[in-house]
């Protein structure tokens, strides 16, 4: 007798990266077969890290196509060929357009990384308001962060539809960086030295060069590797274009410090001991400023030559950062959501929720697999 299927649908790498962990869990757990929608061609390379390819590749495209087009193609393929339910990872157009698909289908739709919330409405950046109106359209909201779960429970969302899994980021990084495959941009590979790693991961800021600038002359035990800018040929940095996940998870396990503006690193970082320096001068993922983690540097120079040489002068200060853990995950997410989808749908128990002590640290040389949790069982 086939399994029932869970469509995962998946419109950019990050999407990727968080739902491919729940697909290599359910297939451990046997209770559902996972198919991974693939909303752009660029998805399949990142899924080759974890030996995994899109089971579905969708014509449109999410940067160019109206929103109208992919729920018209979830529309059709879902009309032809139902799941049992649908997974929408995020903020994203994607996670919007599948959670509509699906709802107007009447399918269960389960939103991974549910609840996170920054309060801004602001048009120019749509992903506040596409997380609340998944929320909406939502069966099952599996939230990161006991946080996340409060705003939710705040907007009126049942307490019995809200589940605490950690975040599938967390499980998905420390199963690629203890893989230890080697680099792919052999430009990192050369640039490695015995230095302490300061790694600067930029999205939607501005590389702060002048920190780096001042860093550089200040430290000359430390190298730093920083994206998508140019410099005028600084000693010990190198640029790169944007990394490719197993790259930079391999970076992130090996860092002494990262400055970032991303939410996937500050929810990477944690577990592998790496504090991380927040710059912008908001972020949704408050967890880690909360749990100490992480500080909130802004765009400032002084600021942030002042807090990344606290760190770099005193390695007691940096590991105790470091030794708080990660108020993210604990490696198990992507269990708990496989058990959570199949609970939804009758098949096994609700799994516990996510306890809210992690440990301090990961060891960086264990494997890491994606199993069942000790909680799952079979109807």
């Amino acid at each position: 007798m086939a399994l029932p299927e869970v469509h995962l649908v998946a419109g950019t790498c990050s999407e990727a990266v968080k739902l491919a962990p729940v697909v290599l869990a359910m297939r451990s757990a046997g209770l559902l077969t996972p198919v991974l929608v693939a909303v752009d061609e660029r998805i399949a390379q990142t899924l080759t890290a974890f030996d995994l390819a899109p089971d579905v590749t969708l014509t449109a495209s999410v940067e160019t196509d109206p929103p109208a087009e992919l729920i018209s193609q979830l529309d059709e393929l879902w009309a032809g060929r139902p799941p049992a339910a649908v997974i929408v990872q995020g903020d994203t157009m994607t996670s919007l357009a599948g959670a509509l698909a699906g709802s107007w289908r009447r399918i269960p739709v389960v939103h991974l990384e549910a609840g996170l919330r920054s309060g801004d409405l602001n048009p120019a950046f749509p992903e506040e308001a596409n997380r609340r109106l998944v929320a909406q359209l939502t069966a099952l909201h599996l939230a990161p962060t006991p946080l996340a779960a409060m705003n939710l429970l705040d907007e009126n969302i049942a307490t019995g539809d809200v589940l605490i899994t950690g975040s599938t980021a967390v499980d998905a990084t420390l199963a690629v960086a203890g893989r230890r495959l080697p680099f792919e941009n052999v430009v990192l590979e050369r640039a490695r030295t015995d230095r302490r790693l300061v790694l600067v991961l930029v999205q939607s800021s501005t590389a702060p060069l002048l920190p780096i600038t001042i860093l550089i002359g200040k430290y000359p035990d430390i190298e730093v590797v920083l994206t998508g800018t140019e410099t005028a040929g600084l000693d010990r940095v190198t640029i790169t274009e944007p990394l490719s996940y197993p790259d930079r998870s391999r970076l992130l396990s090996e860092a002494y410090l990262v400055l970032t503006d991303s939410g996937d690193i500050l929810a990477e970082a944690p577990s592998f001991g790496v504090p991380a320096l927040v710059l912008g001068e908001s972020t949704e993922w408050v967890e880690s400023l909360h749990a100490g983690c992480a500080k909130l540097v802004g765009s400032d120079t002084d600021l942030i030559v002042r807090e990344a040489s606290a760190l770099l002068d005193s390695r007691l200060r940096r590991d105790a950062m470091a030794a708080v853990g990660n108020p993210y995950g604990d490696g198990l997410a992507a269990a708990r959501t496989a058990q959570a989808t199949a609970a939804l749908l009758g098949l096994a128990e609700r799994p516990e929720p996510m306890p809210s002590t992690q440990a301090p640290t990961v060891n960086q040389s264990a494997p890491v697999t994606f199993g069942r949790a000790p909680w799952v069982s079979k109807k």
